[in-house]
This record gives C-alpha cells, sequence and structure tokens, in this order.
C-alpha cells in the first residue's frame, strides 16, 4: 500500500450571508481553519446583491495560496 502526501498549494472557496457580520465570521473561521495547513490569503472579492424586495445577500470568494 502506497501512501503519498501532496502539499495544497491554492485554494478557492466561497461564502454567503445575510449580512455583512455573518459573512466576515464565516471567513475568518475558515482562515484560521486554513492556517493549519498552511495556507494564506491571496486575494479576497465581494459582492452584494440587492432582490426586488430589497433584502440583501452577501457573497465572497477567497483565494489562498500556499505559505511560502
Amino acid at each position: 500500500m502506497n501512501f503519498q502526501l501532496e502539499i495544497i498549494e491554492d485554494k478557492v472557496e466561497l461564502f454567503e450571508a445575510n449580512d455583512l457580520k455573518t459573512l466576515e465570521k464565516k471567513i475568518n473561521e475558515q482562515i484560521e481553519i486554513n492556517r493549519s495547513i498552511l495556507l494564506a490569503v491571496h486575494s479576497v472579492s465581494h459582492q452584494i446583491h440587492v432582490d426586488e424586495n430589497g433584502k440583501r445577500y452577501y457573497t465572497a470568494v477567497v483565494h489562498f495560496k500556499a505559505k511560502k
């Protein structure tokens, strides 16, 4: 039986929430988790969508890269 480990070099994660505070909390929790596997935030992109009833939806894409 062969056992090989591979280093994750890039990881992209998507987040969504109904308010900005919750979105930020989700992202921060995942940042801490990814630190344990030696990934750091490379970039963050976010958007706000407002539906026809005026309700806001917050989304974010976070790109993690291996620490060098």
